[in-house]
């Protein structure tokens, strides 16, 4: 089974930073997937609920301001994944993200890609 692992909110000076991370049934087509950043809000909820629906497995964790004071920004980004990974009902033999700086992962291999999401379903969420 193949995750992938994406993040937001390491940009913003206030506010939490997220990661999702989901295994989609091999081979699912879902119309419009895509790069967040290249979507519309209305698209971005409409393919999140179809993703959530369809999803063999999802997980989506937070890094609160108070904490990503604490640690550092980068170590927020690579806690946030793990604990997305972890999050997993269904556990991943390979995770894929597009940072170098992902997820300390005890799970088979990360594997980190530039410019993925446009590219590999399971980083598009």
């Amino acid at each position: 089974l193949i995750c992938g692992i994406d993040e937001a909110g390491r940009g913003p000076l206030a506010g939490p930073v997220c990661a999702a991370a989901v295994i989609l049934p091999e081979g699912i087509e879902i119309e419009g997937l895509n790069d967040s950043k290249k979507l519309t809000e209305k698209k971005r909820e409409k393919l999140s609920e179809i993703i959530k629906e369809k999803a063999l497995s999802y997980s989506i964790a937070e890094i609160w301001q108070n904490e990503i004071d604490e640690i550092n920004i980068l170590e927020a980004v690579k806690k946030c994944m793990t604990n997305a990974v972890e999050g997993l009902k269904i556990k991943p033999d390979i995770t894929l993200t597009l940072t170098k700086d992902g997820p300390e992962s005890t799970i088979g291999l990360t594997t980190c890609y530039d410019k993925a999401s446009s590219c590999v379903k399971t980083i598009s969420y």
